[in-house]
């Protein structure tokens, strides 16, 4: 069993930068690949980005390559997402995910374990 608990969320301006943690329980974390999401009012939950359990892999969907990074740190069970140049359009609640099963890094069933998500607000 792996429980995820995200932080780092808030308001920020357009532009700005914030680093979303997710902190994870559990001594296998560094076997787990990891995915975030986000669901914005009105939408469904879309993939954001994606990191398998070396690091060595990352994925991303097209509208935040070049402006957010994901990266782990397996000695603090966390995973961090840095969110660079944010704009409006990327508001939402930010989920974290993980998996120790079959990864496909944009598929929301890939994933069995999920956190409470952390708010995030861009305004103008």
């Amino acid at each position: 069993q792996v429980q995820l608990v995200e932080s780092g969320g808030g308001l920020v301006q357009a532009g700005g930068s914030l680093r979303l943690s997710c902190a994870a329980s559990g001594r296998t974390f560094s076997t787990y690949a990891m995915g975030w999401f986000r669901l914005a009012p009105g939408k469904v939950r879309e993939f954001v980005a994606a990191i398998k359990w070396s690091g060595g892999n990352t994925y991303y969907r097209d509208s935040v390559k070049g402006r957010f990074n994901t990266t782990r740190d397996n000695a603090k069970n966390t995973v961090y997402l840095q969110m660079n140049s944010l704009k409006l359009e990327d508001t939402a609640v930010y989920y974290c995910a993980a998996t120790s099963g079959q990864f496909i890094p944009t598929r929301e069933r890939t994933y069995d374990y999920w956190g409470q998500g952390t708010q995030v607000t861009v305004s103008s």
